[in-house]
C-alpha cells in the first residue's frame, strides 16, 4: 500500500460512541479494575509485571478462571502500566500507584479515552508480532540472550507483514468495491500479503506460503479481538489438526466452506484505530466529515479523488451547515479554473448543486453569462423546470462537452461509461469533430486524444486523432 495517494475515505462512527466501545472492550476494561485494585501491598518484578504470586489474586479480581487466567490477568496488567493507568513508584520495592491516565476513563473526554484506548493497541499489536515461545529456552545464547537466528524470528519483518494485513483489511473495508461491513475470509487475506498480482495459477509453493501466513494470522487476530479492533471467527479446530491436510485445503475453498477457514472484519473502532496509525505512518488516510468546515474551494478539490458515494456524503455534510444560496454562490466561485483540476471541480460543483432547491436559483443565473459556468447553469436551471433559460450556443455545448468528458476522464480514467459516451456523441453529430478541435478548452486535445483510445471503430477513432492534432497545433503545442 503506498502512502503517496490518498487512501478512500473512511465514515467514523462519532467519538462518543467509539469511547464506549473502547471502555467496553474486555482488554481495557480489565486493565481499569486492576488499576483500581493495586494497591499497596501490589508487587511488580523489574520489568513492572505483576509477580507470579499476585497473578491468582488478580485473575479472581477479572473473574477469571481456567488454565489461561494466570496469562489474561498478566496482560492486562501490562497493558495497565503501557497505557498509564498504573505506574511503578519505587522500582526496588516493586510497589506501584494508580496512573494519572486512570481517571481519563471515568472523567476525561471521548478522545482522551481513544487516547488510552490507542495505546492499548499498540501493546497488543507489538505482542502479535511476537511468535510463539515454547521453544524459548533452546534460543538462548551462552550470555541468556535470545538467539533470533534460531527461532527464525525477524522482528521488523513480522511486524511489517502484520502493518500490511491490517493495511490490506482496512482498504477492503473502506473501498465502495470492498465487502464494507461483511467479513474477509482469512485465506484471502493472507493471499494478497504473498500471492503477486499478476500471477494465474498460485503454485504449491506460494499455496504453502499462504497456508503458513494463514495460520500465524489466526493466532494474531485472536490476539487483536480482545482489544476490540476486530471480530473474529478463528479457523476450524478440525483442519488445524493435521497441518499437512490444512494445507493442501487452504488454496481454493468453495463457498459454502470459507468460514472455516476464518473470518475477520475490522469493527468501528478497529476502523478509527487503523485510521490513526495510517496517519501516523504518513499516509492520506482522509474521513467522511474532514471537510465540513472547510471552503467551497477545498471541498471540490478534496473530493476530487472520492469515490461517487464518499464524496456526496462529505458534499452533504458540508452543504447541512450553509444555507443554500449562499453554498451556490461559493461552489460556483470555486468552481472556476483553467487548471487541470478545474473540470474535475465543475462536475463536483455540479453533483453538489443537485442537493439544492430552488431557493439556489438566483445563484445559478448569476453565472449564465460565464463562460466555464453558464452551461452547467443552463443544465441546473433547466433540471428544476425554471422559467425563461437562454438556449446555448453551439460553441457553449461543445465546450461544456469538452469539459464534462475532461471531468469523467480525471475522475474514472477510460471507464465503461465514458466509452459509451464516446461512442454515443460521435454517432448523434456526425460532423462533431470537425468542430471539436476548434473549442477554446484547455483539455481539448487531451479529450480528444482519449476519444481517439476509446472508440471501436478505427474510422472514428483515427479522425478524433486528426482532431486532436489540429487542436494541439491550434494550442501552440
Amino acid at each position: 500500500m503506498s502512502d503517496s495517494s490518498p487512501l478512500p475515505p473512511v465514515r467514523l462512527h462519532p467519538e462518543a460512541e467509539l469511547a464506549r466501545d473502547a471502555l467496553s472492550t474486555p482488554l481495557l476494561s480489565r486493565a481499569a479494575r486492576l488499576a483500581r485494585w493495586a494497591g499497596p501491598e501490589t508487587r511488580v518484578d523489574a520489568g513492572g509485571g505483576l509477580v507470579d504470586e499476585q497473578l491468582p489474586a488478580a485473575a479472581e479480581v477479572l473473574g477469571l478462571t481456567g488454565d489461561d487466567a494466570a496469562a489474561f490477568a498478566s496482560e492486562a496488567w501490562r497493558v495497565a502500566l503501557d497505557t498509564g493507568l498504573v505506574r511503578v513508584t519505587d522500582e526496588d520495592e516493586g510497589t506501584v500507584a494508580a496512573g494519572d491516565d486512570l481517571a481519563l476513563l471515568t472523567s476525561g473526554s471521548p478522545h482522551d479515552v481513544l487516547t488510552v484506548w490507542l495505546e492499548a493497541l499498540e501493546t497488543v499489536l507489538a505482542d502479535a508480532s511476537v511468535p510463539d515461545l515454547e521453544g524459548l529456552e533452546g534460543a538462548l545464547d551462552e550470555d541468556g540472550e535470545i538467539d533470533l537466528s534460531q527461532l527464525e524470528w525477524d522482528p521488523e519483518g513480522e511486524a511489517e507483514f502484520l502493518d500490511g494485513v491490517l493495511g490490506n483489511l482496512y482498504l477492503l473495508t473502506v473501498s465502495e468495491d470492498g465487502p464494507g461491513d461483511s467479513p474477509v475470509p482469512l485465506p484471502a487475506l493472507a493471499a494478497s500479503m504473498i500471492v503477486p498480482s499478476d500471477m494465474g495459477e498460485p503454485t504449491n509453493d506460494v499455496l504453502e506460503q499462504v497456508s503458513d501466513a494463514m495460520m500465524r494470522l489466526d493466532d494474531q487476530f485472536r490476539l487483536l479481538e480482545p482489544v476490540g479492533l476486530v471480530e473474529f471467527q478463528p479457523v476450524d479446530e478440525a483442519l488445524m489438526a493435521d497441518a499437512d491436510t490444512a494445507a493442501e485445503e487452504l488454496a481454493p475453498p468453495d463457498d459454502t466452506d470459507v468460514a472455516r477457514y476464518g473470518m475477520v472484519r475490522l469493527t468501528p473502532l478497529g476502523l478509527y484505530g487503523l485510521r490513526s496509525r495510517l496517519l501516523e505512518a504518513g499516509f492520506a488516510a482522509p474521513a467522511v466529515g474532514d471537510l465540513a468546515d472547510k471552503g467551497a474551494d477545498v471541498l471540490l478539490d478534496g473530493t476530487a479523488t472520492f469515490p461517487q458515494r464518499a464524496a456526496q456524503a462529505e458534499t452533504e455534510l458540508w452543504m447541512a451547515r450553509r444555507e443554500p444560496l449562499a453554498a451556490a454562490r461559493e461552489l460556483l466561485a470555486a468552481a472556476r479554473g483553467a487548471d487541470g483540476g478545474a473540470p474535475l471541480r465543475r462536475l463536483r460543483c455540479q453533483q453538489a448543486l443537485s442537493l439544492v432547491g430552488a431557493e439556489a436559483e438566483p445563484a445559478l443565473r448569476e453565472v449564465l453569462d460565464d463562460a466555464e459556468l453558464g452551461g452547467l447553469a443552463r443544465v441546473w436551471l433547466t433540471e428544476h423546470g425554471a422559467a425563461d433559460v437562454p438556449a446555448p450556443s453551439e460553441a457553449m455545448i461543445f465546450w461544456l462537452t469538452i469539459d464534462t468528458i475532461a471531468a469523467q476522464l480525471a475522475a474514472e480514467g477510460n471507464s465503461e461509461e465514458l466509452r459509451a459516451l464516446v461512442q454515443g456523441l460521435a454517432a448523434q453529430h456526425g460532423g462533431f469533430f470537425a468542430a471539436a478541435w476548434r473549442v477554446d478548452h484547455p483539455a481539448t486535445a487531451d479529450v480528444l486524444e482519449a476519444m481517439g483510445r476509446l472508440h471501436p471503430d478505427k474510422r472514428i477513432a483515427k479522425e478524433a486523432r486528426k482532431a486532436a492534432f489540429k487542436a494541439r497545433s491550434q494550442q501552440g503545442g
